[in-house]
């Protein structure tokens, strides 16, 4: 199943994308005398049940995709972890150490922007990168979880432009957090893509583009920690919950100007892409 946020009516709803078009979740309502929450995240919350595809193709009301706007999936999940240099490929990018444990921060909410939303690069940085990652959407509350068994709790995978300001970064590796928490320096979506639609995460290859072009692509299973190891690490740390992204990792991060698009493709999984754009002072 994939699921979307799309704004309708002025508002974002949630909506189900399948091969008929897109459903959403107030007209299956509507026309099945349902009570599915119309909010991504709320139905994260709850569980998502393959009920809700069946009732999308039985309500039979289908839209075309292209004539709405994406969001994010949702804008307020209580904690975004990001991972740093999980592709040897990268940390030789940048000149780094590679980790023997995940390199790993946390971002906040308002760095958060949807499929189409510009990227607005910080005057108080000169090198900003965007960086194609696969995300893990966890789907149910989990503390130290083993590896083994880690994946039964993600909810799914989602695409992902992560924003660092490099030149800040490699002024201190200390200034991590600062350099990753610029507002719109986190784009997520356009899709929810359930687990069961990717049945092996380790052989999807994921890019990052800018303008059209590829600059650095990869497959998972090249990474270091893989997304169930991510999974299991830090629930060891924290307790995670429905709606907790773990933005895994970059193949190769590229430095982004006013007017560039930076796009991330993940075979099979879709395309994000952002404008960007550097506001006059």
């Amino acid at each position: 199943m994939r699921l979307a946020t799309v704004v309708h009516e002025g508002r974002e709803q949630a909506a189900v994308v399948t091969d008929r078009g897109l459903a959403l979740v107030a007209d299956i309502n509507a026309q099945l005398g349902r009570a599915w929450s119309t909010d991504l995240f709320t139905l994260l919350q709850g569980g998502l049940s393959p009920l809700l595809e069946a009732d999308a193709r039985a309500a039979g009301r289908f839209h075309d995709p292209a004539s709405f706007r994406y969001g994010p999936l949702y804008r307020h999940p209580r904690k975004i972890w990001g991972i740093g240099l999980n592709y040897r490929d990268h940390a030789a990018d940048l000149n780094a150490v590679y980790p023997d444990e995940p390199a790993s921060f946390i971002k906040g909410d308002q760095t958060i922007i949807g499929p189409g939303d510009p990227i607005v690069l910080p005057p108080e940085s000169q090198r900003v990168t965007a960086e194609a990652e696969i995300g893990v959407i966890i789907g149910k509350t989990c503390r130290r979880v083993s590896e083994a068994d880690a994946l039964n709790w993600v909810a799914g995978y989602c695409l992902i432009l992560d924003m660092t300001a490099e030149d800040i970064l490699q002024r201190n590796p200390r200034f991590l957090t600062r350099s990753k928490n610029f507002d719109t320096f986190f784009a997520f979506g356009p899709h929810l893509i359930t687990r069961d639609e990717v049945p092996d995460v380790l052989s999807v290859q994921v890019g990052t583009w800018k303008n059209g072009g590829l600059h650095r692509e990869n497959v998972v299973a090249n990474m270091q920690f893989p997304p169930a190891y991510l999974v299991s690490f830090h629930s060891h740390v924290m307790t995670l919950y429905p709606g907790d992204i773990i933005s895994t990792g970059t193949p190769g991060a590229v430095v982004i100007e006013d007017g560039d698009v930076a796009e991330c493709r993940i075979a099979g999984l879709g395309s994000l892409t952002c404008p960007v754009s550097r506001p006059s002072m």
